[in-house]
């Protein structure tokens, strides 16, 4: 027996123990390092473990707006565009954003800063060099092929031809070829628009090009909607019958001196001031460097003032229908254009018909060549 306050060397302990049959083993000292070590482990897995449970809620946001920013973009496109492909009714509603930005509108159209870039050509000469391209009405409207005349000035004989019939012809042939280029160049701005929109993600180039549309159209905030429905032609014959009407088939003053088809007033101080204006009035009529800046301010001026906000709408609404876009019910919403109101629109209607101008709506432009220059 081993009292218990007995010192005993070990050694000796363990003989004893050997002798009984025992075997005795020393418990090795726990190890301060060991020690240490543990600690630094949990300490460092602590640290990682706080680390991450901060970090996550960081990451989930970041990651959410990058799931919600690619959602956008791919919205962009289907929510704008496959509505139109499938069918959908896209202008239910106040869909186009009243709100305009007008400091662009017209940064793309030369007005009349001193002498025109083109040169005035008779209207005999005009009549002769049509002639000799076989370029005339009758066979326009059975073909539907109009060859690309770009002429600058309107001849100021036109008042002195005293056949109605030869007079609006001659005005149809000019002023044709210039509503079909214009369309054209919007119809490839349509096309481009609708790519670009259809696509996740857009280079640089096509980011920049959807910027200037957006001014070019006064379109605030990148509305999409806006400038789709915005961005679109105005039929041939209505067209056609408005540069009539406002320019009385080509022979007032304002389309000969400042090649205005249209009429469209301006408070800038730049134009033709109208010879019955009052005193206190301030309007001006628009002047173009050629006849082609006047058709594309019209175009302009239809597809982005509020006044014709309705017109668009019906215009979009035929789109959605897959219709062809009428002439005669679309000047049903341009009854503001003049202070006449409905009685312009009549105007409009019968100009139209007695004229037989939807035969142009399907015409084509053929492509420019070398013996059928600009501006003659």
């Amino acid at each position: 027996m081993i009292k218990k306050n007995s010192q005993m060397d070990f050694e000796k302990i363990k003989k004893f123990l050997s002798k009984k049959g025992y075997r005795l083993i020393k418990k090795k000292g726990f190890s301060h390092k060991l020690k240490y070590k543990n600690i630094y482990t949990t300490s460092f897995a602590s640290l990682i473990i706080i680390t991450f449970f901060y970090i996550l809620p960081l990451s989930i946001n970041k990651v959410s707006s990058i799931i919600k920013h690619n959602k956008h973009v791919e919205n962009y496109s289907k929510k704008y565009l496959e509505k139109v492909l499938s069918g959908e009714n896209l202008v239910s509603g106040e869909l186009e954003n009243d709100e305009i930005a007008q400091r662009y509108l017209y940064e793309d159209v030369e007005l009349k800063e001193g002498p025109s870039k083109s040169v005035r050509i008779e209207a005999s000469i005009l009549n002769q060099l049509f002639e000799d391209n076989d370029y005339n009405l009758k066979k326009v409207r059975v073909n539907k092929i109009v060859k690309p005349f770009e002429v600058g000035m309107l001849p100021e004989e036109l008042k002195n031809i005293e056949s109605t019939k030869k007079r609006k012809d001659l005005f149809i042939k000019i002023v044709l070829p210039l509503i079909l280029s214009e369309n054209n160049r919007i119809l490839r701005d349509r096309d481009i628009l609708f790519k670009v929109l259809n696509k996740n993600n857009n280079t640089k180039s096509e980011r920049q090009w959807l910027d200037k549309k957006f001014k070019q159209y006064g379109v605030v905030n990148k509305d999409v909607t806006t400038l789709k429905i915005r961005m679109d032609i105005i039929p041939v014959s209505l067209a056609l019958a408005q540069a009539a009407k406002e320019s009385g088939w080509g022979t007032s003053r304002f389309a000969i001196e400042g090649n205005a088809l249209f009429g469209q007033w301006t408070y800038s101080g730049e134009g033709i001031t109208p010879a019955a204006a009052d005193k206190g009035d301030k309007h001006k009529v628009m002047a173009f460097s050629v006849l082609k800046s006047s058709v594309r301010a019209y175009q302009r001026n239809l597809n982005t003032h509020k006044s014709y906000k309705a017109f668009r709408k019906e215009r979009a609404t035929q789109r959605d229908n897959e219709e062809n876009l009428d002439s005669t019910l679309l000047a049903n919403y341009l009854n503001s254009y003049a202070e006449t109101g409905e009685e312009y629109v009549k105007i409009l209607k019968q100009i139209i018909n007695q004229n037989n101008l939807k035969d142009f709506d399907k015409a084509k432009i053929l492509p420019s060549s070398k013996s059928l220059q600009n501006n003659i």
